[in-house]
């Protein structure tokens, strides 16, 4: 008997160190408790103090010693006495705050998340690897590489990433690899390509080329043209410089344009979001109260923790420079020097052409172009799955880039093949842009710089302490004639085919406008006298308009008005509607709660503020018009897209008779009036219901209810925020996207002086208390003054000193 309670003991001893240091899947993976509870190595050791040791490291290969002082928001400052040393710190330090966050967007680029998370994530990495992603972030290594400054910055980053992660125990693992069980693998190069691509990817890939193709078949090329027009014609451009384009375009040969005659089945890929966008301007010194212009940006993304930017300070010997920076690529994104500063918005010009396909048969080894057969290049590709065998997916290369759909992928019912020609597939150096951008001083340096970037496009604000201010659209752009890129390509005739690049040179670019400054807010490029046809998914029509309204009307500006500026939440597209939708409501058949909303809305003075109820019946009243007014296009049995919000407006306004304001489950005729009406009931219906669930009032930032969300979607590990604004807003914060970094810059000639703020902290590990420090701040408009100076000896609220020293 004591021998077999003896022997139960050891099994049950052994089954428990089995099952505690395994990791478990019930539905949602759970981690090997026994490692993860330990407290002398689990998740116990990933809380941090507020305070912060001094500390000193030996490294091996440093030329000197680098000195690192935390202020009082862990923003570092990096002093370095050479290039390879600074780019090696900026490596060292943001792994040490943010390595899990760089490694898990990494492998959700690479199409590797289901080696994290399971197989619930196959369909995702299928997708990343049919768009090419890892193939796109190869061909820029291999520029990167070539280029002896981009070789620099990525190979010390990359070094200096790896000297981190070769630091660590599994007891100060970041807390996610401890919930994944998992650990890092060494950092490459092409990693850093891949964060540069992935966003590309969010800010350069939208398109509209399936969903086009289908509403030319479904409608007619002018009703096609009503809906979806190129340019809504509403609004100053970003630079309007009418007949003042002083140089000899490139004019292509005109071919007809053929497009696809069936319909096509496949649902298109998933689009950025609409809130997918940014603010930027600078003003000219004859505007401020200093006399020195001011910059300021506000990029518009998905609002996640840990937050997208690192704050970071690079100091060396012909580098000042300080700003928002990538976890995962070196040198500053958006940021400032003692000379000059920059900020960024997305450019919003369609960069992404599909081409239909004629391969020679099922094998797709051969496929068809100008009457010949042409071999295929064919890659399987391997997709590890966590605690399930490798999934493999063969995908085909054309000259113009991946087939990402085909009979294999996302057919459904598609009997056709469609390639994928992206520019950001091409080799480009946009490090070599940053590094230089870091260390201009004038106003010819920026435009140097610029003439190095590719990918993703997007509008560059710059002024400088010596007073110059402009605005330069900069991307690979390719010439286009009219209506090409709008619709599926012929991918047998090489004519179809992009065929020259806009010179850099002949880009938009406005210096010293006389209206004082320069502004864009995603809106259309150029006035009509520009000689280039462009086209995109949508442009801007609200915030854009605000901000130069603001903007044209102000002197004496000072940073406190650039800051109230970013944080404004008025809602011009409520005034330019809610006046007509009112008069449009038959008062005589509501009911009580109808009345109630009614009066609210009549009283509102368009202010999306957090406590505003107007906003949110507002909100739940468009919401509710676009479906019906759209109904045919969201019955369709193929991929179309929504015309915009302004173009609907148009419509309502000056067609109000058009026959797409009919509601197709009603037997009478409706009217643009109809409509609207009907929308009302059921946004106040909305409303009711989402009242009666809470049990409170609507107040716009409850009803809105902005969400600053974990990368792995863990609710412990997010927050919900009272934050006013809304897309197409200035303060252009939604439900999960916002201005993911606020920075105004004065240039003044005493000394550059700067503040920010971003929804976040600078730490990556929910267990510190700079995890979501500055998030209250960024809700409230607030912001920091960011501590700039090349002495670091004059430094306060210092939180603590790391010393790099060479071994």
């Amino acid at each position: 008997m004591k021998l077999f309670k003896s022997v139960s003991a050891l099994i049950l001893t052994v089954l428990l160190i089995v099952a505690l240091n395994r990791s478990w899947n019930f539905g949602s993976p759970i981690p090997p408790l026994g490692k993860f509870l330990n407290p002398f190595g689990g998740f116990w050791q990933n809380a941090e103090r507020k305070e912060i040791p001094d500390e000193a490291v030996r490294i091996n290969g440093l030329k000197g010693e680098i000195q690192i002082i935390y202020d009082s928001l862990l923003i570092p400052h990096v002093f370095a006495s050479n290039d390879e040393d600074l780019y090696l710190a900026q490596g060292f330090v943001t792994a040490r705050h943010r390595l899990w966050q760089m490694e898990f967007q990494t492998h959700a680029a690479a199409g590797r998340v289901s080696e994290i998370i399971g197989k619930a994530a196959l369909d995702y990495d299928r997708t990343q690897r049919r768009r090419g992603m890892v193939w796109a972030a190869e061909k820029a290594r291999v520029a990167m590489e070539a280029n002896p400054v981009a070789n620099t910055m990525v190979t010390n980053y990359t070094k200096g990433v790896n000297l981190y992660i070769q630091s660590l125990t599994y007891k100060n693992l970041p807390l996610e690899y401890k919930l994944l069980d998992y650990e890092p693998e060494e950092w490459t190069t092409l990693k850093c390509a891949l964060l540069l691509k992935t966003m590309a990817l969010t800010l350069n890939s939208g398109e509209k080329d399936f969903e086009m193709t289908n509403a030319l078949n479904l409608f007619d090329k002018t009703t096609l043209d009503l809906l979806w027009p190129d340019n809504e014609n509403v609004g100053d451009p970003i630079v309007d410089n009418t007949g003042n384009w002083k140089f000899n375009p490139i004019v292509l040969d005109s071919i007809p344009l053929a497009v696809p005659k069936e319909l096509i089945a496949i649902s298109a890929l998933e689009k950025a979001q609409p809130d997918v966008g940014s603010n930027n301007w600078a003003v000219s010194g004859k505007k401020t109260h200093s006399g020195a212009p001011i910059l300021c940006n506000d990029p518009h993304l998905g609002l996640t923790l840990p937050s997208i930017w690192f704050i970071i300070h690079l100091q060396a010997p012909g580098v000042n420079v300080m700003g928002a920076s990538l976890p995962g690529a070196p040198a500053v994104i958006s940021g400032f020097t003692d000379s000059i500063a920059w900020g960024v918005t997305n450019a919003q010009r369609d960069l992404v052409d599909w081409y239909k396909v004629e391969f020679k048969d099922a094998l797709q080894r051969e496929y068809k172009i100008d009457s010949t057969w042409r071999p295929s290049h064919q890659l399987v590709e391997k997709i590890a799955i966590k605690n399930s065998a490798p999934f493999y997916d063969t995908v085909t290369y054309t000259h113009h880039g991946p087939v990402m759909f085909d009979r294999l992928f996302n057919a459904e019912g598609e009997k056709n093949n469609f390639s994928l020609r992206w520019v950001a597939h091409d080799p480009s150096e946009e490090v070599v842009t940053f590094y230089k951008l870091n260390r201009a001083k004038n106003f010819s340096e920026y435009m140097e710089a610029l003439d190095h970037y590719a990918s993703p496009a997007q509008n560059f604000a710059f002024a400088s302490v010596s007073g110059d201010i402009a605005m330069r659209i900069q991307g690979k752009y390719p010439v286009r004639r009219k209506d090409e890129g709008r619709f599926v390509l012929d991918g047998t005739n090489t004519q179809t085919e992009w065929k020259a690049f806009i010179p850099n040179e002949q880009n938009i670019m406005h210096k010293n406008p006389p209206r004082g400054f320069v502004s864009s807010a995603n809106q259309y490029p150029a006035d009509t006298s520009y000689p280039y046809y462009i086209t995109a998914s949508s442009y801007e029509a609200y915030r854009n308009r605000r901000i130069n309204k603001l903007l044209s009307e102000m002197t004496e500006i000072t940073p406190r008005d650039m800051m109230e500026l970013q944080f404004d939440s008025y809602n011009l597209k409520a005034s330019e509607t809610l006046p007509l939708f009112l008069s449009f409501i038959k008062i005589q058949e509501l009911t009580e709660s109808q009345n109630l909303a009614y009066s609210i809305l009549k009283d509102w003075d368009y202010e999306n503020t957090t406590d505003a109820l107007g906003a949110s019946y507002y909100e739940a009243w468009w919401n509710a018009l676009m479906p019906l007014v759209w109904d045919e296009i969201k019955e369709a049995k193929v991929a179309l897209q929504y015309p915009t919000a302004f173009t609907t407006i148009k419509l309502i306004k000056e067609k109000p008779e058009l026959n797409f304001f009919d509601i197709l489950t009603t037997p009478e005729k409706e009217t643009a009036r109809d409509v609207v009406h009907h929308a009302f009931l059921k946004g106040v219906a909305a409303v009711d219901s989402w009242k009666a669930e809470h049990n409170q009032e609507p107040r716009w930032a409850d009803y809105k209810d902005t969400y600053i969300e974990h990368l792995l979607r863990l609710p412990a590990m997010s927050y919900h925020v009272q934050h006013g604004g809304n897309r197409e807003i200035v303060n252009a914060s939604s439900r999960k996207h916002g201005p993911s970094w606020r920075m105004v810059v004065s240039l003044e000639k005493n000394g550059v002086r700067a503040w920010g703020v971003y929804p976040g902290g600078q730490s990556g590990n929910p267990g510190s208390p700079y995890y979501n420090n500055m998030l209250n701040s960024w809700t409230q408009g607030s912001y920091y003054t960011l501590q700039f100076d090349s002495n670091p000896t004059r430094y306060k609220a210092v939180l603590a000193t790391l010393t790099l020293q060479p071994e």
